[in-house]
């Protein structure tokens, strides 16, 4: 068990750039950027020759953006309209990325690399000051918000919240497993693999933008207002 965990925590250098002594690029790196062209192929086939009446494949692809964007704004309201389109894209993202372990080809997730979950919670961080910067309207009321209780350590809690959060669940639903095939064998594994494979993993991507969502209301309340 502690071998197979020790394993899956080990990050292997797919290639490496000839560059300043040699650039190492880790494998999570290479499954990610595979994610994103995937993704990139899959939106443009699906909006081609878009139209007025929409068939099967446009209804299916246009009710999955509603419910993205009623999501977001039941979040942030529509001060928030701006930012859906990140936020959806950071959901679908994560979404894939916890789940293209199951299709097997040792494939590890790359959010099974801290290093990734660190990159998307500064990311996050980023667009959560960005956001309330330009609630605010600009640098004096943006300063003025870090007069409140806690607000300079709010910094730095909730990038280390939002990583640790989804680094710690998606290597949880990894050890759990581990541990029920040990004890149980073959076939008690493939149901509870139904839980931690599928939907544990969306609801991780799904926390993390929700929480990314909340943060980011809260700083354009005073826009709101």
């Amino acid at each position: 068990m502690g071998e197979a965990l020790a394993e899956e925590l080990q990050t292997e250098v797919a290639f490496t750039i000839p560059l300043f002594g040699g650039i190492p690029v880790h494998e999570s790196i290479v499954v990610m950027w595979g994610i994103m062209a995937f993704i990139m192929i899959v939106v443009l086939l699906l909006t081609r020759n878009l139209k007025i009446v929409p068939g099967r494949g446009q209804a299916m692809l246009e009710s999955a953006v509603t419910w993205v964007n009623n999501f977001l704004e039941g979040n942030m309201g529509k001060a928030g309209r701006p930012y859906f389109a990140y936020l959806g894209t950071v959901l679908l993202l994560l979404g894939i990325s916890n789940l293209i372990g199951m299709f097997g080809f040792g494939i590890k997730p790359p959010t099974k690399d801290i290093n990734v979950t660190v990159a998307f919670a500064l990311l996050s961080i980023i667009l959560i000051e960005v956001s309330t910067f330009r609630a605010q309207g600009g640098l004096k009321g943006f300063l003025s918000s870090f007069t409140k209780p806690m607000a300079i350590m709010e910094i730095g809690i909730r990038p280390l919240s939002l990583c640790m959060r989804l680094f710690g669940n998606v290597l949880g639903a990894f050890v759990v497993m581990k541990l029920i095939e040990h004890v149980c064998g073959l076939i008690v594994p493939m149901v509870f693999s139904m839980y931690f494979d599928v939907f544990d993993g969306l609801i991780q991507a799904y926390v993390f933008v929700f929480l990314t969502s909340l943060f980011m209301a809260e700083g354009m309340e005073h826009h709101e207002k």
